[in-house]
């Protein structure tokens, strides 16, 4: 294992402080991402989470880790339902397809495939299983076909969130129903009707609630305790706060992963993106406007854990930082670059402090701007460093001709596009960035617009 692997610090929001990470076994790291309920298209927001955990995965293995990385896809789910009704198509259908280009989506955006990615639907013979566990064990009990988990009964609940049960009964949007002992206890087990999927068990002919499939899920690929469990920051309560309890309580255990991480919202003008208030854009849509690239270096430049607000301005300018890295990169195409290892990089030392992003994106714009300027004596060195802080990244991995070939044609820009492009050449040039003005020159150039500066301002034409 790298040396440096013995100082990396995450933020625990179990402890709700950085911590120095210690695996419970050496060399090897167990983590658990919650993954899509697949019945539409993922949006950026969701993809947040999956290219924040990609970084982690990516990161562990140049620590010198074996990770076994489990990705969970929920298939089975009252929303799935009616979607599939919706359509006129089984549940299978509709899970498969969407499915299918969620990972096309995932392959676009550079993240690498999970070590595991288990469907809800193979593993509910281990949700049954650890029902009855917690039932025999006084944790849930059965009422009118339904299994409930007894929250009175752990005494933990709320570790997570840090809130007391009163403030969680108190601020939580919980099924209030005349079966329950209380209103914070939730659904392990519901029936299912004749026109509603539903597997038997001994209470009957029904399904899963959603929080112990994760439970069943990160059990079989990892066991009862591993290292990490991640996602997005609206699934600490009640998501991953009952999948703790469950856990914990099905296997008595005190902890079911030691380090709980959680990426911050993708947010559009203040208010997060989600499906329920209709202001998503789907990574789909997106990558008919911007190279998939682009959208994997705008969610990595804001910390993970801090929120993003997305706009149009935060993707074109992502593009045009990415113009100025292959613009640098195609300069000196002729210069074969050094093998330098990322972690002999300032990119791979930011990382260290709980994946500081913004701080080895500064040190890529850094190693950019040295390599403008560099020698033939020092171009090798700079051209290396970069790349090497990029492949940590999971960026700079296209040919510079292709990526300014395919990621620009004249034809796809209109003129408002390329009128938004001079005027962030003219910003960039009032602020001495010559870089990145020279960036947008080369983008326009590349996809077939000549430009003309003039006293009066710029002129362009399509050549």
């Amino acid at each position: 294992m790298n040396k440096a692997a013995a100082s990396l610090h995450i933020f625990n929001s179990l402890s709700g402080k950085k911590e120095l990470f210690v695996p419970l076994e050496d060399k090897h790291v167990g983590m658990y991402v919650c993954g899509p309920t697949v019945y539409s298209n993922v949006h950026l927001g969701n993809c947040r989470t999956f290219i924040s955990f990609d970084l982690v995965y990516r990161y562990l293995k140049h620590l010198g880790y074996t990770v076994r990385y489990v990705r969970n896809i929920t298939d089975v789910d009252d929303k799935i339902n009616a979607r599939a009704a919706e359509r006129g198509i089984s549940i299978r259908a509709l899970t498969d397809k969407t499915t299918a280009q969620f990972h096309t989506d995932c392959a676009a955006l550079g993240a690498l495939p999970p070590d595991h990615e288990p469907r809800a639907t193979d593993h509910i013979d281990g949700m049954i299983a650890i029902i009855e566990t917690l039932i025999t064990r006084g944790h849930a009990y059965e009422a009118e076909a339904h299994v409930l988990f007894d929250v009175s009964s752990f005494p933990d609940y709320g570790k997570l969130s840090g809130r007391s049960t009163d403030e969680l009964r108190a601020g939580a949007r919980v099924e209030v129903a005349p079966y329950k002992k209380s209103a914070m206890d939730f659904v392990l087990w519901k029936p299912s009707d004749a026109n509603t999927p539903g597997w038997d068990s001994p209470w009957g002919r029904g399904r899963p609630g959603w929080h112990i499939e994760c439970s069943a899920m990160s059990r079989a690929y990892l066991g009862d305790v591993f290292d990490i469990h991640g996602g997005g920051l609206d699934l600490i309560f009640p998501h991953h706060e009952n999948e703790i309890c469950q856990s914990c309580a099905a296997h008595d255990q005190s902890h079911m992963a030691h380090y709980w991480m959680h990426n911050g919202y993708v947010t559009v003008s203040g208010e997060k993106m989600s499906k329920s208030l209709g202001n998503v854009r789907t990574v789909r849509d997106l990558l008919g406007l911007y190279p998939g690239e682009v959208l994997r270096f705008a969610l990595l430049s804001t910390h993970y854990r801090s929120p993003l607000n997305f706009s149009g301005e935060v993707l074109d300018n992502a593009k045009l930082t990415l113009n100025s890295f292959y613009q640098a990169l195609r300069n000196t195409s002729d210069i074969c670059p050094e093998d330098v290892r990322p972690e002999d990089t300032p990119a791979f030392t930011a990382l260290l402090d709980d994946l500081n992003t913004p701080k080895a994106i500064a040190a890529l714009h850094a190693s950019c701007k040295a390599l403008n300027k560099a020698d033939a004596k020092t171009a090798a060195t700079c051209k290396g460093e970069l790349l090497a802080m990029g492949r940590l990244m999971g960026l700079l991995g296209s040919d510079p001709e292709q990526w300014f070939t395919e990621s620009s044609s004249s034809a796809a820009l209109t003129p408002e596009d390329i009128e938004q492009r001079l005027a962030a050449r003219l910003e960039a040039r009032a602020r001495k960035d010559f870089a990145a003005a020279d960036a947008v020159r080369d983008e326009l150039q590349a996809a077939g617009i000549e430009l003309e500066d003039g006293p009066k301002g710029t002129t362009w034409r399509r050549s």
